[in-house]
């Protein structure tokens, strides 16, 4: 499993330097226009998400999941190394539209890749080493933004943008030379009437649920540094200590919650967290001082550590055959969730940003209730 967490940590420090800045990059280098910023932004999630679900399905109908691990590296290196070197905007949303999109199913893959690793070896640990996996992800984006920033400073774009480059030329040097290659994902036995229909619902409620209960927790955390500088009339150092905070609580969280998986049951851990994701929103509703929303911060990180952290093996337990399409569907429920946050910190805007918590209360109450609406054969 080594090598499999350098790749987890590789991957994360790549997006970790690049999504960031992305805005700010089109914005001071390429000088373009809101509209094009907007094309821009959304054009690439939704390529990410095409090019997620088509080698999801790939992976799980052919024994290729090493060589997507080790082709995502490729177009990654290639497509940033582009964008290090070309400064035309409708080349660069080409490269984003497709090298970059396939780069984005590095993350799924390699959970996809650990949970078959696995299944296969006869480990009944899965969710703990998802878990640890996903952890990986949250270091690398406690280094990946402060480096980048130092990156973007010293060499400008052309050094940030290469240095992802090697980052993701070295995942797939990794993946090619100490990943063993694996099989086909083991196709469970012929399913009985009725059966694919059943699973295809659950998966759509659980996408549903999820992209409702990451949509607030997005939400909330875009709306902290607004929030404690206007409402509560803080610094922006108040507001990054609170970001910081509940990043470092995050990463033991996983990690405790992933060993309470193996004896518990996912969708009761989720629920859980949904419902400490209420609390949290509630709370921040009736704040008045940035010592409060620090103390809150303890409910946030439960529940973004129990939606985020169990998430993956509770989506991968709905498809247990099917590994590729379980974990790329719950990556585009991250992509899918992350795009409709834009339009509401904007609504939210206009009522003061305290109304965001507002909102995202209302999403995870919606969330919870269409987790609640199924109850899974499976896990």
């Amino acid at each position: 499993m080594v090598p499999l967490a350098a790749v987890s940590v590789l991957v994360g420090v790549a997006a970790a330097l690049t999504m960031p800045f992305t805005a700010l990059f089109l914005t001071d280098e390429l000088h373009v226009s809101p509209v094009r910023l907007s094309v821009f932004l959304l054009v690439a999630p939704i390529a990410g998400l095409v090019a997620n679900t088509l080698l999801g399905r790939l992976s799980d109908a052919r024994p290729v999941r090493r060589a997507l691990l080790v082709i995502g590296g490729v177009a990654g290196a290639g497509g940033y190394a582009l964008f290090a070197l070309v400064r035309e905007y409708w080349l660069l949303l080409l490269v984003s539209a497709t090298f970059a999109a396939v780069a984005s199913s590095l993350m799924s893959q390699t959970f996809a890749y650990a949970r078959q690793a696995l299944d296969d070896g006869g480990s009944q640990r899965a969710p703990m080493v998802i878990s640890g996996l996903r952890t990986l992800f949250s270091v690398a984006w406690v280094i990946g933004p402060p480096l980048a920033a130092v990156l973007v400073a010293q060499t400008g774009y052309a050094g940030l943008f290469g240095v992802t480059a090697a980052v993701y030329a070295l995942t797939a040097g990794v993946a090619a030379l100490w990943l063993p290659g694996l099989g086909a994902a083991r196709a469970s036995a012929t399913p009985v009437a009725g059966e694919g229909r059943n699973l295809r619902r659950e998966m759509l409620l659980a996408a549903l649920a999820f992209v409702l209960l990451q949509g607030a927790s997005s939400l909330g955390v875009t709306a902290i540094p607004l929030f404690v500088t206007s409402d509560l009339h803080g610094t922006a150092q108040e507001a990054g200590f609170v970001l910081g905070l509940c990043a470092a609580l995050e990463i033991p969280l996983i990690m405790g919650l992933g060993l309470l998986a193996l004896r518990f049951d996912r969708r009761l851990l989720v629920c859980a967290g949904g419902v400490a994701a209420m609390l949290y929103h509630a709370v921040m509703l009736v704040v008045t001082t940035t010592w409060q929303v620090l103390a809150a911060q303890v409910l946030s990180a439960i529940a973004i550590s129990a939606v985020m952290g169990i998430g993956i093996s509770f989506f991968q337990d709905l498809a247990p055959d099917r590994p590729g399409y379980a974990t790329t569907l719950y990556t585009n429920t991250l992509t899918l969730s992350g795009m409709i946050v834009a339009p509401l910190i904007g609504f939210a805007a206009h009522l003061g940003y305290r109304s965001a918590y507002a909102i995202a209360l209302g999403l995870c109450v919606c969330g919870l209730a269409v987790l609640l609406l199924f109850r899974p054969r499976r896990g």
